[in-house]
């Protein structure tokens, strides 16, 4: 398909130039409102993507792999990064066209060089115990075409999210949401970068809770390495052991800093390290239910 005729390529009919600051605010507004809705018209896909991902992760040797270019690229970067700290998960990379410095500068020509997907695909060994991201707004970068292609070819489990629902491929799902043209004609990290930031977000955050990072909504995996996560972490405690904040202070202490074994061995109480082989083998929600 050539590039003209891309839905993310089109003409938006609504002009900003000539506006006021306020109109112009109003129309953007306007168009990022169509975002959450055409996201949710996927939510099956998303949903067979997320069951698909669940079967590999929970293998504790598969890893999740984030591969695109530009503004999609710096997306999956921000998804990526953020799994350690908020559910202390250690096995996301991201491949992003030009290296971890075009996270920080454009690289725009990274984006044609589709061998170079397939040779970092390569490079970190994926295998088919992985689940590979790839996300394009347009659904055609070559540069993560050939690291989901490679990765198909080595076994993985190949996810493409994209805003262009006419571009069709082979991998085992595809994601595209219809956010119609941006406001401003080419500029995907417009609303093409929120429906793509939007469906990463219900991705990974859906896979943690399947994975048994989550209790009543709350991070309970949480990584506490700073002042204000260590303080999230003894009001999880808190609220899901039914504790005052001494005795959840004292629990995190005694449970290695870590409020899921810390809620665990006080709800059904027992020591650290049984409450270490009952969460191995049981989710917390299996554990406590409610």
């Amino acid at each position: 398909m050539s590039f003209e005729h891309l839905a993310t390529e089109r003409k938006n009919p609504k002009r900003m130039d000539g506006k006021s600051t306020d109109e112009i605010l109003r129309i953007i507004n306007e168009e990022d409102s169509n975002v959450p809705a055409a996201v949710g018209e996927t939510i099956d896909r998303i949903a067979g993507a997320v069951d698909a991902m669940y079967e590999r992760i929970k293998d504790e040797e598969a890893r999740l792999i984030y591969a695109g270019a530009g503004s999609s690229g710096r997306i999956g970067v921000m998804d990526a990064s953020e799994l350690k700290p908020t559910f202390n998960f250690d096995r996301a990379v991201a491949l992003i066209a030009g290296g971890m410095d075009a996270f920080f500068y454009a690289r725009e020509a990274s984006e044609d060089d589709e061998k170079k997907g397939a040779d970092d695909v390569e490079q970190i060994g994926v295998s088919s115990k992985d689940c590979v991201i790839g996300i394009s707004a347009s659904g055609r970068t070559p540069y993560t075409l050939g690291a989901l292609n490679e990765a198909k070819e080595r076994g993985a489990l190949t996810i493409l999210v994209s805003c262009n629902p006419e571009i069709k491929h082979n991998f085992d799902h595809e994601i595209a949401i219809d956010v119609g043209p941006e406001i401003l004609a080419g500029s995907t990290r417009m609303k093409s970068g929120t429906a793509e930031k939007l469906v990463l977000n219900m991705m990974s955050t859906a896979l943690m809770v399947k994975l048994g990072k989550v209790y009543r909504n709350m991070m309970v995996d949480v990584t506490p390495k700073n002042e204000k996560l260590v303080d999230r972490a003894v009001r999880i405690i808190m609220e899901c052991a039914d504790v005052d904040r001494s005795t959840a202070e004292l629990f995190f202490e005694k449970s290695g800093r870590n409020a899921k074994r810390a809620i665990v061995m006080m709800r059904k109480s027992v020591s650290k390290e049984e409450a270490e082989k009952m969460l191995r083998e049981k989710t917390i929600h299996e554990l406590l239910g409610d």
